[in-house]
């Protein structure tokens, strides 16, 4: 499968300019945890419009070719073309994935979000990608998503798809061996970086639990 060595033990961040630290901006976190080894950006924003992603995104795909990182741009797949995006991430509320697959073609990827056991073989059906699943432990991000699914819930999403998942929702770094261990192909975070005062050095110690 052609997106699955991709994952492999991978670090998928996902942006949240509200989760920053007083006095820290978006691009210069990116950078820092680039610095410390990420190589897999999710650009979400949702609060944004278009005209006010689109410089942030512009900048991101200079940061993410710099270091030779992918960039996902979640839900616009205008920006995702026009910024020469590897991909995008879609939820719940998105376009179908056989819609995405049509605008953006063979060569971009296409993370969808799943959150059951039914969302996982329905995204894996209609030609998803790769999966975000969870929250696998409680999170404030994701308390409109229901309790918490656990790493029961994550093995067997994991061994119903062919599909690398990554484990989202709660994940600290001493997590990282336990939803590996469970089938996850990565991990998918938030504020484990983009909160943490030193995203370097946040970034360096789960690529280490990663590798």
């Amino acid at each position: 499968m052609r997106s699955q060595s991709i994952f492999n033990n991978s670090l998928y961040l996902i942006t949240d300019r509200h989760q920053l630290p007083p006095g820290e901006g978006l691009t210069g976190t990116i950078e820092q945890a680039l610095l410390g080894g990420l190589r897999m950006v999710q650009l979400r924003e949702k609060d944004l419009t278009a005209s006010e992603l689109w410089p942030i995104a512009q900048q991101l795909r200079s940061l993410t070719h710099r270091y030779s990182a992918k960039l996902f741009i979640n839900d616009r797949i205008d920006l995702a073309l026009a910024c020469a995006a590897d991909g995008i991430h879609l939820g719940e509320h998105s376009v179908p994935i056989s819609v995405a697959r049509q605008l953006l073609g063979s060569n971009r990827l296409i993370g969808v979000s799943t959150h059951t056991l039914s969302d996982v073989s329905l995204a894996t059906r209609q030609g998803a990608d790769f999966l975000t699943f969870g929250p696998v432990f409680h999170t404030p991000s994701k308390e409109a998503y229901g309790p918490p699914q656990g790493l029961d819930q994550l093995q067997h999403a994991c061994r119903q798809t062919r599909l690398p998942i990554l484990a989202l929702g709660g994940i600290k770094t001493e997590h990282v061996s336990t939803v590996l261990s469970h089938g996850a192909s990565g991990i998918a975070l938030i504020s484990g970086i983009i909160s943490n005062n030193n995203p370097q050095k946040a970034t360096q110690e789960l690529v280490s639990k990663l590798s």
